[in-house]
């Protein structure tokens, strides 16, 4: 069986719903809530992140044992895993202030390569469109990677993540309420 053949199992709607519900509500209090309540949904949100990375990291390192394949790298981010959520859980505040500015710088690695690739896709015969947006992408990365210790690069960064959560809220909502009425009829 190939994999574009495979039938996967879709969520239940009312999951996406409880998703989307929750994501308007979190990019709702970025947004437009007070500066406290700002500040007090960043650090809950951080220390979300601590505790799924702590448990994740816990998970690969069984899972380890399950599957041997790779075992070193299972291990390796394991650790890495635990050892992050228990930083970010002990330090929230200086994790809630640091976390932005390393979107930012990997988000800056990563335009440059994309951008290198889209280049070199380019000059293979991929066209006009992959030579600019490969210019584009280098562009951007080195940006973002010559500022990732600005306050404002980490400040975007918060403010894109709530403005992604409010706006791809209210989308989950719609595919949720779509996927109950595909499911009856």
């Amino acid at each position: 069986m190939t994999a574009t053949a495979m039938e996967t199992k879709q969520r239940p709607w009312w999951l996406l719903l409880l998703g989307g519900i929750l994501a308007v509500i979190v990019g709702a209090i970025m947004l437009f809530g007070g500066l406290g309540a700002k500040a007090q949904t960043w650090v809950l949100l951080v220390q979300v992140l601590g505790i799924w990375w702590l448990i994740s990291g816990i998970f690969d390192i069984v899972y380890m044992f399950i599957d041997h394949t790779a075992w070193g790298w299972k291990l390796f981010i394991g650790i890495v895993s635990i050892l992050a959520g228990i930083y970010i859980l002990q330090y929230p505040l200086v994790s809630a202030i640091a976390i932005p500015k390393i979107l930012a710088l990997v988000l800056g690695i990563w335009g440059l390569i994309y951008g290198v690739i889209l280049l070199l896709m380019a000059f293979k015969g991929g066209g006009w469109g992959a030579g600019i947006l490969g210019a584009l992408g280098i562009i951007f990365g080195l940006i973002l990677i010559a500022n990732w210790s600005n306050l404002g690069s980490g400040l975007a960064m918060i403010w894109a993540i709530a403005i992604f959560a409010f706006i791809g809220g209210f989308l989950q909502i719609i595919q949720a309420f779509r996927q109950r009425g595909a499911a009856a009829a």
